[in-house]
């Protein structure tokens, strides 16, 4: 049976500010909810390793991955989402997913799982979009070939 590929590219701001400050605690682990380990590796690379499984991302929620400063989420069920996790106000990693939203624990920002835009500040930047491909059960970081 041949898998299904889907290219996904969600709207979002074109520039990404970086490091106004930063408390995240950068030690390269994996936040997520729910808390599932995915094997990552060549992010950007078209055909790079798996991200992560369809199944990892709840329907209405998503999956942090701070090691690559990116979060995957499904606003729907069968859509999937990529936008940097990186705050665009003060260049903090996010830190959760719930209740519809991207939330910031630095100075409480929360975003749209759905398209990334600000639905409370300090931010009034939207999240950037980032390139994913869905391949059959796989996600993964960057277009596919």
């Amino acid at each position: 049976m041949k898998a299904r590929r889907r290219t996904v590219l969600t709207a979002g701001a074109a520039a990404l500010v970086t490091g106004c400050g930063s408390s995240g605690d950068g030690d390269g682990t994996e936040e997520s909810s729910p808390a599932v380990s995915g094997d990552v590796s060549s992010p950007t690379a078209p055909g790079g390793e798996e991200l992560t499984r369809t199944a990892d991302i709840p329907v209405g929620g998503g999956r942090i991955f701070k090691d690559r400063k990116v979060v995957v989420t499904q606003p729907a069920a069968g859509e999937f989402k990529a936008f940097s996790a990186v705050c665009t106000h003060a260049g903090c990693i996010v830190a959760a997913v719930a209740d519809g939203t991207i939330d910031c624990a630095c100075h409480g920002s929360r975003f749209s799982i759905g398209d990334g835009t600000v639905e409370q500040g300090p931010a009034t930047r939207a999240l950037p979009a980032e390139r994913i491909t869905v391949e059959g059960e796989g996600i993964r970081l960057g277009q596919g070939a």
